[in-house]
């Protein structure tokens, strides 16, 4: 009996085992780690002191996001206006996507302007409703509804509704 709850477990284990080591090899194979990443719960600890920038795109920031995040759009990123809001190159910034490729650009680009204190957000927001954490909608309502980037990244999220 004991052989087979462990055997349960260590199935139940495995699992996310795997699906973690899926997100590593995918950030490995899409990102060269030059910007440090921060795990959902050091987030959590420091969500006051951080600014939480959303990197995604305009249609994925309004179906939901973290509610304190600052919507920065990935693909028009001005770097000198985020400069002039944010001088302090010493500030903690936490930048999140989907899973953390897009991101990882994004943080790229601020620590090439100097910042000494960026963070990319392991697993990104797919990682932050995985853990059931809140996101809200362009309302400010919160909702279970996330846009999935493509079809290709859906597997990363597990407790959402997603939304193409």
């Amino acid at each position: 009996m004991m052989k087979y709850i462990i055997c349960i477990l260590l199935g139940c284990l495995g699992k996310d085992i795997t699906a973690q080591s899926n997100l590593d090899a995918l950030l490995h194979r899409y990102t060269d780690n030059s910007v440090p990443y921060i795990s959902i719960e050091e987030l959590i600890m420091c969500k006051d002191e951080a600014v939480v920038l959303d990197s995604r795109s305009k249609k994925e920031h309004a179906v939901s996001h973290i509610a304190t995040s600052i919507f920065v759009d990935y693909e028009n990123f001005n770097l000198d206006t985020f400069k002039k809001i944010y001088p302090n190159q010493n500030t903690l910034i936490v930048v999140y996507c989907s899973v953390g490729v897009r991101s990882h650009a994004t943080g790229k680009k601020l620590i090439n302007a100097g910042y000494k204190n960026v963070k990319n957000l392991y697993g990104g927001i797919f990682e932050w409703k995985n853990k059931n954490l809140p996101i809200i909608n362009r309302n400010a309502i919160e909702t279970d509804s996330l846009h999935i980037y493509s079809e290709q990244w859906s597997k990363y999220s597990k407790n959402a509704i997603n939304v193409f």
